[in-house]
């Protein structure tokens, strides 16, 4: 018709069925495969899939088809994995996060696959049973206590397990088994967990704990989602409740999984305990310390529904759960639920978000709930459920201020006289003290007295602290760690290099010096490098085997002393020079929860708070206990301003180890920031911290109204402007550091 040539018809070519998989890498979006014959996929199916020169593990994703795509392009799938898919919450979740995070899809995979070796079956393990004893086999002791060992049991155990039970070498076990007096049984490694016993009862619960129980499980009886918020003084048991509400999910599906979040490794130990006394079985957990084994153990049986009760860290949010209806968020107040690498969010969010898709409670519980927490429950979105006195009669500390400027130290000292007096008075009646100070090390600052040079880490604007327990310099930023060197780098002074301001190792110094015969520990990261040496030194410090605990924040968490009746603060200050939008809430959190360690049982318990600002509204605060008072100064200073709650931020950070490029990329995007009312954009300035490892460090901060989507705002600016590939971007919504 309008007279141009016709062209041979193409012939017909081969289509065939596709599916999109996700790949845990940070890239964006899913990948076409084809669907060999014979082969059936669903989504949520483990697959293995060729991506270039090798083969990748992924999943299939529940995406619509991208048009029409002819076989000979596609690669097909390489294998479907035997082991359960995830679910579709699941993958749900992950596209939420990622469009809320703005990371890829595959980056927020990544973190529920791991690195994929727990899709990896395990070698089975070979067990031994008792069986009948053949005749005329020559019995030895240590033979007879091997059988008598194996006899009471009721599972296979392993060579080495059955033989310490019976102090003997493997080798006898191995010799029965050869002589026909042991079953030789291959097992499964990784042994389902024990199902909780949801008809136990529970420790007795006091008329306010059994109200706030009742509330909450009226809650998980009707079904759907809701937000608790267990606000509850420090001491007043919480977790009973909390533990009441858990029994009662379980008991509800008897395939429910529940899943409690902590914002501490150190408090795991303990915590696994008193679940196991409660529920009679031992809850799966999830942390940082456990090795491979025990990481592959955990994510298969949350992942085949037989682990039902877990307990573990932000990271435990995006395990494949198969049947999730009841999240517990404890101490839900904690900047510890903020990922600070990787994909960046905040647990205790994500952990509302994902109880909302997935339409079951979520319980956030906290004796000093934070703004966000407090103003949504304000709003209604939340509901509170209050616990307002101790459990079992035990007061509240008393909390008294000692201005440091009537009552200072002796030079070279850190301890006022009369905190120094209170301590001394207290160790005279036999009760436990706690000295508070959250830095640590020995000194925060090594500076030559002769030339001034302040000793930094290599290719970063951060001093080293001196740790005088190993003599070395440690940078707690990067890692960097040298021994402390006799003369200064720059002047080569001897002997000029000093040590300014306090940590807990100095701290511990000085109480040494002044109580010659007192136990003293000191409690820090450094000095408990492990779950196991934290748990050993909780435990010696509930045995009345300390005296003076000089500690930092890892003590302010959870912890029950029974016969600590003295906190002395010792920089309650500290943390209100932050430099951030939350510097007076943490202070206040920190400060509520360290002086909540004291007279916690028969005994009433006193915190000493040692002050240079004793007019500032957080330490005021403190001394008269009006938490209400506070948070309203707080919130009414953040909604002025519009900070979060009532306004959202996002952080925009650029990296490189080229100053001059990671500027020009600074300048290209504050050159695209778009106009939009509701938003504004501050920066790019250098960051608090403008070298760090080599890399230099530029900031933007985006504040915008609650109206607007921040994530499309973002978005819309970023993506139109290529940076060079040696600088990197990173985008963090809700930003909880700014350095």
């Amino acid at each position: 018709m309008n007279g141009l040539p016709l062209l041979p018809e193409e012939p017909p070519q081969a289509r065939a069925t596709t599916i999109q998989v996700l790949l845990p890498l940070p890239l964006a979006g899913t990948y076409t495969y084809a669907v060999p014959g014979g082969l059936e996929l669903k989504p949520g199916d483990f697959v293995t899939v060729p991506l270039g020169p090798r083969e990748m593990r992924g999943v299939v994703w529940p995406e619509a088809a991208r048009g029409e795509i002819a076989a000979a392009k596609l690669k097909p799938v390489s294998a479907r994995l035997a082991h359960p898919g995830l679910v579709l919450e699941v993958m749900k979740f992950v596209d939420w996060v990622s469009a809320y995070t703005l990371f890829p899809q595959g980056a927020v995979l990544r973190m529920v696959m791991r690195s994929g070796s727990v899709l990896d079956p395990p070698r089975p393990q070979t067990g031994f049973m008792a069986q009948e004893f053949p005749k005329g086999l020559k019995v030895t002791p240590q033979r007879e206590r091997v059988l008598e060992a194996a006899r009471g049991l009721n599972f296979p155990a392993a060579a080495r397990e059955l033989a310490a039970r019976a102090g003997v070498s493997d080798g006898v076990v191995r010799g029965l088994a050869d002589a026909g007096a042991l079953k030789r049984i291959d097992t499964d490694p990784d042994a389902p967990f024990d199902d909780p016993n949801t008809s136990r009862k529970g420790k007795d619960l006091s008329p306010d704990q059994r109200a706030a129980a009742q509330k909450i499980v009226t809650r998980i009886d009707a079904g759907g989602y809701s937000c608790a918020v267990l606000d509850g003084v420090t001491g007043s048991g919480k977790t009973e409740v909390y533990l009441e509400a858990a029994a009662a999910a379980l008991k509800k599906d008897r395939t429910a999984q529940v899943v409690v979040l902590l914002p501490e490794i150190a408090l795991t130990l303990p915590f696994l305990k008193r679940l196991e006394e409660r529920f009679g079985a031992r809850p799966a957990h999830w942390h940082s310390d456990l090795g491979d084994a025990g990481r592959r153990r955990v994510w298969r049986r949350v992942a085949d529904g037989s682990a039902r009760l877990i307990v573990g860290a932000r990271s435990a949010l995006f395990l494949p759960f198969r049947n999730l209806k009841l999240i517990i968020v404890d101490e839900e107040h904690e900047s510890a639920y903020k990922q600070k690498d990787g994909v960046l969010y905040q647990a205790r969010d994500m952990a509302v978000a994902r109880a909302a898709q997935g339409e079951f409670p979520v319980i956030l519980a906290s004796a000093t709930p934070s703004l966000e927490t407090t103003v949504n429950a304000e709003l209604g979105r939340y509901y509170t459920v209050q616990l307002t006195g101790r459990y079992g009669g035990a007061e509240m500390p008393e909390i008294a201020l000692i201005d440091m400027r009537s009552n200072p130290p002796e030079r070279g000292e850190w301890l006022s006289p009369v905190l120094s007096r209170e301590v001394t008075e207290n160790l005279a009646k036999g009760d436990q003290s706690l000295l508070f100070l959250n830095r640590r090390g020995y000194a925060p600052l090594t500076i030559c007295q002769k030339c001034g040079e302040r000793i930094m880490a290599p290719g970063s604007d951060t001093w080293l602290v001196e740790h005088r327990f190993t003599n070395r310099l440690v940078c707690h930023h990067t890692g960097f760690s040298m021994p402390k060197p006799d003369a200064c780098p720059l002047c080569g002074a001897k002997d000029a290099l000093v040590a300014c301001g306090p940590g807990v190792e100095r701290i511990a110094e000085e109480a040494t010096l002044k109580w010659p015969g007192a136990r003293i520990t000191v409690f820090s990261s450094d000095t408990v490098p492990s779950n196991q040496a934290a748990q050993e030194l909780l435990q010696q410090m509930r045995d009345r085997e300390i005296d003076i605990l000089v500690a930092t924040q890892i003590a302010a968490k959870g912890h029950h002393f029974p016969h600590l009746t003295l906190v002395g603060v010792v920089d309650a200050d500290l943390g209100l020079a932050g430099g951030d939008l939350r510097a007076g809430e943490r202070t206040w959190q920190v400060l509520s929860q360290v002086a909540g360690r004291a007279g916690r049982a028969e005994k009433p318990g006193r915190a000493l708070l040692q002050t240079y600002q004793p007019e500032h509204p957080v330490i005021t605060g403190m001394a008269v206990g009006d938490r209400e008072a506070f948070m309203l100064a707080e919130r009414e200073g953040r909604e002025m301003l519009h900070f979060p709650p009532f306004g959202r931020l996002a952080a925009i950070l650029l990296t490189g180890d080229n100053e001059a490029r990671v500027n020009e990329a600074a300048r290209a995007l504050a050159q695209a920031v778009p106009q939009a009312q509701g938003a504004e954009v501050w920066g790019p300035a250098p960051a608090p911290l403008y070298r760090l490892r080599g890399r230099y460090r530029v900031r933007f901060l985006v504040k915008t109204t609650r109206d607007i989507s921040i994530q499309n705002f973002v978005k819309a600016w970023v993506d139109g402007v290529k940076l060079h590939s040696s600088v990197r971007r990173t985008i963090d919504i809700d930003p909880y550091a700014f350095l």
